[in-house]
Parts: structure tokens; C-alpha cells; sequence
């Protein structure tokens, strides 16, 4: 047998292995997410935490400069009529095996914790639906704690424009969580700025976590105030919260759980806003007297952001929306990228099992 055969069969059997054992959520939270990602993140993290400028990314730009060659000696290969039938099929062979192969990488690395029970299973929440009895006093809370901390950390806000600042902070804020909650152990942090954040405002992405080198990235350049729960969303990703909704908790969980207020009026800012599109279902009046009673600084914070977004805007941004609702929705998450707002669904039985106190 061939060495290219050995290959086939090896890549072919780990990728069906790996899809059966998806099926069993309870075997993958005990044997992957709680025992074999636990391992081979933190080496991850190791190995490329000490580096100082994002490898994922460079990886990223070395994979697209490879692909766009590829493609241009392919269409060189079409115009000069060298395509016939066996060049396609050790074409196809060649992407089928690529394709394989980064599916099972993909899947060995983080992909699986996709298919975990997750935060909600380890605090013992019980997903409910979202009514407007629960909503209307969960949203006056974080009205509430928004004010007063906003009117806390205005003149503080410059500390936000340090890296250090933030990812220091961030790292800190799981740290004093991890005592209450011992699966949020961090350790060989690894945060760093993304090599393409300018790309990235008009890609319409904030932070994304590289499974290949167990990175979390930060586009810097989003509004100051939004970076802080941007930062604790990624390591909610790189602690095998793979679901954006369950990576959007572990980071509340977090940066609540912070000693410093800019970190909390972060992940307060950000669930208010996540809670706005379900009150607006259910009653719109009652959304508008909550916002209403927001502070003058936190509803220009709102604008700000909005504004930001749309000054991005552009053709391409929808086709990745798009592409990425698609990918969610392949890896568990049926409502693509609302599922960032079923955080709320969490906070709600959060709140009811702990009460506000809890908040």
C-alpha cells in the first residue's frame, strides 16, 4: 500500500471518527472539552502566547498568498489548454484531501466544543423563552448599573487606549472569577491585537479566536469602551466556549466579576444591547421608556457605536454576514449570528436562579 493511500485512509477514518463522536455531547464535555482541549490549549497558548505579534494572522496571510497562486497557475493551466481530464480530478483529489484535513485539524484543536453542553450545563440553567415579565426587570437593572457606572468611569477612559491596560484586565478579570468558577482557569494567556483590525471594520468583525494557534484576536480599533467585553468574549473561546452565546456569557461572567468598572460598563453596555431587539418584539413603547432613562453619555456611547458601524459599511461586509451566519449555523448555532443575542436567554435564567444581587 502507498504512502498516499495510508494517508487517505488515516484522514478519511479520523473524520468520521470525529463527526460519531460529535453526536455524544456528554462524552465530548468529559473526554474533550474538560479533558483533552484543556491540555493541548494551554500548550497552545504556551508555545505562541510569548510571541509578540499575532502568528495566526501571519498564517492566514501565507495560506491566502498560497490559494491566490494556486489560482492564478490554474487559470495560466486553463488558458493554455493543459486541463484535461486528469488535471481536474487531482485537482478535486488535492482540495478533497485539504478539505479533510483541515476539518479533523479544525475539529481536534477547538471545533468539538461546539458540540459540549456548555457553561449553561455547568452552571445548571435552564434555557426558557424570553418574555417581557423577565426582560423588563432584567433590562432596568442593566439601566440601572450603566448610569451609575458610567458616570464611575468617564474621566478613566483613557486607560482603555492601552493594550497592556486592556488585556491585562481582562486576563485579571477571569483570574478573580475563576475561585467561584474553577473551569474558568486561564492559564499561558494568550491576547494580542489582530494584525488586520483596519480590514477587519470592514469585514464587520470585533475578535476572532484561531483554533490553529489557540490565539485570541482584538480588532483595536472598534470604540474604546466596547474592547473590554470584546477581550473576555475571545478567552470565553479560547476556555472551549465555542457557541457564540456561551462565549458572550463566560465573558459577563468575567468582566462582571472585574474590580474595574470599565470592564463592567463593557459587558453591561453590551448585553443592554443585546436585550434591545427582543423588548422591541414584545413592546416596543416600554423599550423606548427604558431607553429614555438612560444617561446622556451611555445613549451617546449607542450613537457612537452605531455610527462607527455604519461608516464601515460596504458591499462585502453582507456577503461575509452571509458566509459566517452559514458557518454558525453548520456548527450548532440554527439562528447564525443572533445567536450572539441568546445570551440573553442565559442571563435570563441567570438572574432568576441567582437574583439581581447576582446581576
Amino acid at each position: 500500500m502507498t504512502r498516499s493511500k495510508i494517508s487517505w485512509i488515516i484522514i478519511i477514518v479520523l473524520a468520521i471518527a470525529l463527526k460519531i463522536f460529535s453526536l455524544f455531547p456528554d462524552l465530548v464535555e468529559q473526554y474533550y472539552s474538560n479533558g483533552i482541549y484543556r491540555v493541548t490549549s494551554a500548550v497552545q497558548r504556551f508555545l505562541f502566547g510569548r510571541i509578540p505579534f499575532s502568528v495566526g494572522d501571519v498564517l492566514y496571510f501565507l495560506a491566502g498568498i498560497y490559494l491566490l497562486y494556486k489560482l492564478i497557475r490554474m487559470i495560466v493551466a486553463i488558458r493554455k489548454r493543459k486541463t484535461g481530464k486528469t488535471y481536474w480530478l487531482q485537482t478535486l483529489r488535492s482540495f478533497v484531501f485539504v478539505a479533510l484535513t483541515v476539518y479533523v485539524l479544525f475539529n481536534l484543536l477547538w471545533g468539538l466544543n461546539y458540540n459540549r453542553l456548555g457553561v449553561a450545563h455547568q452552571l445548571g440553567l435552564v434555557k426558557q423563552k424570553v418574555f417581557k415579565e423577565d426582560l423588563t426587570p432584567l433590562m432596568h437593572e442593566l439601566t440601572v448599573k450603566l448610569n451609575k457606572l458610567y458616570i464611575d468611569t468617564k474621566r478613566q477612559r483613557d486607560s482603555l487606549s492601552s493594550w497592556a491596560y486592556l488585556s491585562d484586565g481582562a486576563i485579571a478579570s477571569f483570574k478573580e472569577t475563576s475561585p467561584s468558577f474553577p473551569f474558568f482557569g486561564y492559564p499561558a494567556p494568550s491576547v494580542k491585537p489582530s494584525l488586520f483590525r483596519a480590514i477587519g471594520n470592514y469585514m464587520g468583525y470585533t475578535g476572532y479566536y484561531n483554533p490553529f494557534t489557540g490565539e485570541a484576536q482584538v480588532n483595536t480599533t472598534v470604540p474604546l469602551f466596547i474592547q473590554p467585553f470584546t477581550i473576555c468574549h475571545e478567552i470565553g473561546h479560547q476556555l472551549g466556549y465555542a457557541k457564540e452565546n456561551e462565549a458572550n456569557f463566560a465573558g459577563y461572567l468575567s468582566a462582571k466579576s472585574s474590580t474595574d468598572p470599565l470592564f463592567r460598563y463593557s459587558v453591561y453596555f453590551e448585553l443592554y444591547s443585546y436585550s434591545r431587539p427582543y423588548m422591541y418584539l414584545q413592546d416596543s413603547i416600554a423599550l423606548g421608556k427604558l431607553d429614555s432613562q438612560l444617561q446622556p453619555g451611555v445613549k451617546q456611547d449607542f450613537r457612537a457605536l452605531r455610527d462607527f458601524y455604519r461608516s464601515h459599511e460596504n458591499p462585502m461586509e453582507k456577503v461575509i454576514d452571509r458566509l459566517y451566519g452559514q458557518f454558525l449555523r453548520a456548527n450548532e448555532q440554527p439562528a447564525g449570528k443572533l445567536s450572539y443575542s441568546q445570551v440573553i436567554i442565559w442571563l435570563i435564567a441567570y438572574y432568576k436562579k441567582y437574583g439581581k444581587d447576582a446581576l
